[in-house]
């Protein structure tokens, strides 16, 4: 089941981008909303909701998003803040299978570390997420290291639906989630300065 949320996120990002003429309002929306419960989040509902399956909506009586849908969010969130002010140019692709185009989003801030400028204030930021445990607390620190990396990379492509799927297994067991923790930080730290100086080049994809 969780190799279905990379499909179901790339699908949703597609259709948010519509070939260029991107959905304003649920991508601001998204923007503006930091989780799947807050009022400005409906907007994105109707989509994130039709792409589900029954069995990955939250089926509890106190409305607890599953982790399914707190994994799809996110991810399509961070690619509405990725994607604002470049509606000519898509900023999503994935990072597998053989027309792969695009980088695991651990891969683009690896590339950002490889500029001597930016090394420490990177490290600064992320060593500290992946040694976080609290999902809550992780998605605040990826929602600075998008915008910084929206900021900084001449928008590489990232894949935002491979982020999806890792998100699930964060909100798994403990073990679960420090295989993602790990593959993280191999993404980051396994970048070689030579390539960080090639915008957009794809990392090993685990």
């Amino acid at each position: 089941m969780p190799n279905e949320l990379k499909t179901i996120t790339g699908r949703i990002i597609q259709a948010l981008y519509r070939e260029g003429h991107p959905d304003k309002a649920i991508l601001a929306g998204l923007r503006n909303a930091p989780t799947i419960t807050s009022q400005r989040a409906q907007v994105v509902w109707p989509i994130l909701m039709a792409n589900l399956d029954e069995r990955q909506l939250s089926q509890n009586e106190d409305g607890t998003p599953t982790a399914e849908e707190v994994a799809v969010y996110t991810a399509i969130r961070f690619y509405a803040i990725y994607q604002q002010g470049n509606n000519d140019s898509p900023v999503y692709a994935s990072s597998w299978g053989q027309a792969a185009e695009g980088i695991t989003l651990f891969g683009a801030l690896g590339n950002l570390r490889g500029n001597d400028d930016l090394r420490i204030a990177m490290d600064r930021r992320v060593q500290p997420l992946l040694a976080t445990t609290n999902v809550a607390g992780v998605i605040n620190g990826l929602t600075h290291l998008v915008s910084i990396l929206k900021a900084s990379s001449g928008l590489q492509k990232v894949d935002f639906a491979s982020l999806a799927q890792d998100l699930y297994w964060l909100q798994g067991s403990y073990e679960q989630a420090g295989r993602i923790r790990l593959r993280w930080g191999q993404q980051y730290f396994s970048v070689k300065q030579a390539d960080a100086q090639t915008k957009g080049e794809k990392t090993n994809d685990y």
